[in-house]
């Protein structure tokens, strides 16, 4: 028994995976029971304890030759082989596990008669079945009233070794059931590590799309506005030209290190800086921009969130709007961007105003729009307020 006790913790690491992943659709067949217990590791280690059944076998045969001792040779290796292939039962449902120790536990009482008190000696057996079969919250104290119940009989029956056996049993059983615990509970650790860091990839992913929409898409925004009114002044007005594709390599530079920021997860946008370029963005379209003057104190977190709001605010005015006037409020809890435009048009994407709202959402905050053929109003409110 000592041997399995060594041995067995390690092996049971599959238990977890077996019950999560393989234990519904594993079919309970001998063939499918003796490949589980060769999976787990314990059969090998199962085996030779068992030779210790033909103890009691031998008392049967000793004590009085005949019917008695006839059953006891006919049950004892039935248990024997039921004990061994606790090993692979372990990995199959509950209900299985359940009614394979109500097996195991019927066999030891069909035994008393039989064997009497010699039947307290298969209290090592029966201490390891309750932690290789039953949950771990009914296996210690079932079985330490058993093994304790088995004590206070031996000594009742002056079956001494028995008493030494049954609190060998529950040490040894403890130790081998806590072992194949903490084993259980480092795989399930390690499997919802490995599900966090797919979920942060994931979550990762989605971040790195929102900004490459929102860095991107402005950028590309602007830079079609003003390669159009490049082309335009080409002809008529040089210098105004030169400033539009000077304004164009200045956009282009900015993008890139945006989308570069954006990838190592460093992008540095903030609600001043955001409202100094949508000034020269409408203006360049010819949407009279109203826009605070100065901003109050706000935290960087909340400042690079105000800049999305913007930046994502100022984009659609540019594309959709078709406005004449835009006006920016920022207070230290929300920012409202606003036109006088014909609304957001049916159809059209709203992947950014989704992104952007995920993107509050997370930071504790709420987004509103409100669209119609009248203009459009994007209100970002964080805190209390939200």
């Amino acid at each position: 028994m000592t041997v399995m006790a060594r041995t067995d913790t390690p092996t049971w690491g599959a238990w977890a995976r077996g019950s999560d992943e393989e234990a519904a659709t594993r079919p309970l067949t001998p063939r499918a029971i003796h490949r589980a217990a060769v999976e787990s590791g314990g059969l090998a280690f199962a085996l030779p304890p068992v030779l210790f059944i033909l103890i009691p076998i031998a008392f049967a045969w000793w004590n009085d030759p005949g019917l008695e001792a006839l059953i006891a040779t006919v049950l004892l290796p039935v248990y024997g082989v039921l004990f061994v292939y606790s090993t692979g039962i372990g990995l199959y449902p509950q209900r299985v596990r359940l009614a394979w120790f109500a097996i195991c536990t019927a066999l030891v009482l069909l035994l008393i008669p039989v064997l009497g008190a010699n039947v307290l000696f298969m209290v090592m057996f029966q201490a390891m079945t309750h932690v290789l079969l039953l949950p771990w919250r009914w296996a210690v104290p079932s079985m330490l009233a058993m093994s304790l119940a088995v004590l206070v009989l031996s000594i009742v029956f002056e079956v001494y070794v028995a008493a030494g056996l049954a609190v060998m049993g529950a040490v040894m059983a403890w130790g081998i059931g806590y072992g194949v615990r903490q084993q259980v509970l480092q795989e399930q650790l390690e499997a919802a590590q490995r599900r966090n860091a797919v979920l942060a990839v994931a979550a990762e992913r989605e971040r790195i799309g929102r900004d490459l929409h929102d860095l991107v898409g402005h950028s590309l925004t602007s830079l079609t506005i003003s390669a159009q009114l490049a082309r335009r002044l080409v002809d008529t007005d040089p210098d105004a030209a030169r400033a539009q594709l000077a304004h164009i390599e200045t956009t282009v530079r900015q993008a890139l290190a945006d989308v570069r920021a954006t990838a190592s997860g460093m992008q540095h946008v903030r609600a001043a800086s955001e409202i100094a370029s949508a000034r020269t963005v409408l203006s360049t379209v010819g949407i009279q921009a109203e826009v605070p003057t100065a901003l109050p104190p706000l935290h960087d977190d909340l400042a690079e969130l105000f800049g999305y709001v913007i930046r994502e605010g100022v984009t659609n005015i540019v594309r959709h709007s078709r406005a004449t006037r835009a006006e920016i409020a920022v207070d230290e809890h929300s920012v409202t961007v606003e036109d006088d435009g014909v609304g957001i048009p049916q159809g059209a994407s709203r992947s950014g105003l989704r992104g952007l709202e995920a993107r509050l959402a997370l930071a504790g905050g709420r987004l509103e729009v409100s669209s119609c053929e009248t203009g459009t109003r994007l209100r970002a409110t964080m805190g209390a307020d939200a």
